[in-house]
């Protein structure tokens, strides 16, 4: 099948093409049976483990397939494909929270996992486009990556509190320190913290370097209190 793991594809990614559009309804199709059949999920340990161990292998399989098509296609390269950008990080806490049931690791991964791979999800920084390999690792990966907090919200009935948002911004914090510096150590681009991703995203609306980056410091902030502000109202009916 060598248009499914070609070294270069033949074609490029087209945002909002159907295949797009299908990979987002699939995301929501997906978390709308989540909620609404939560209760029973809960109820039946068998079904609750097959969910949470569908949501590992979609997290780990998918990963385990692109390391090797590097190493076939001898792409690896330090600049390019160590796993330091924001979804790869949330997918390998997500990973080990599911593991664990990490409460901790809860708290950033429901913040910074699922703001970072929704945008991903709406503005993909993607060269290949269906059917390639790729395509179907990119889209599973980052479903799999706002599933797994919600699985942990809705099924284990695990909360953010607000400390969760100030713990989620400090851990970004860490991060911008640790990948910026790995940036500047081998002249790479993790994260986009030295420059904008050459497709269209979202960074696109956020200026220019520097500045896009203390705008996203704010835009998270703002995005992680709407995400927290529908505990709000449970934990005033909890009381």
């Amino acid at each position: 099948m060598p248009s499914f793991f070609t070294r270069h594809a033949e074609e490029s990614f087209m945002p909002y093409s159907a295949s797009h559009l299908a990979m987002i309804a699939g995301l929501v199709l997906l978390a709308l049976l989540l909620y609404f059949f939560r209760s029973g999920i809960r109820s039946h340990t068998p079904v609750k483990a097959i969910i949470r161990y569908s949501l590992l292998l979609g997290l780990l399989i998918p990963q385990i397939v692109l390391y090797y098509w590097y190493a076939v296609q001898e792409l690896w390269d330090v600049q390019y494909t160590l796993p330091l950008e924001l979804c790869s990080i949330s997918q390998l806490l997500a990973i080990i929270m599911l593991l664990t049931r990490s409460r901790l690791l809860y708290q950033i991964v429901f913040f910074a996992g699922i703001g970072g791979a929704m945008q991903a999800m709406l503005t993909p920084d993607l060269d290949y486009p269906f059917p390639h390999f790729r395509f179907f690792h990119f889209f599973i990966v980052h479903i799999a990556i706002i599933l797994a907090p919600l699985y942990m919200t809705w099924i284990e009935r695990f909360r953010p509190t607000w400390k969760s948002v100030w713990m989620t911004m400090i851990f970004l914090n860490i991060l911008l320190v640790v990948v910026g510096g790995t940036n500047y150590w081998l002249d790479a681009n993790y994260m986009f913290l030295r420059f904008k991703p050459e497709g269209a995203s979202l960074l696109d609306w956020l200026g220019p370097y520097p500045y896009y980056l203390a705008v996203e410091e704010i835009i998270a902030l703002i995005l992680f209190t709407l995400m927290y502000m529908p505990f709000i109202q449970w934990r005033k009916r909890s009381t």
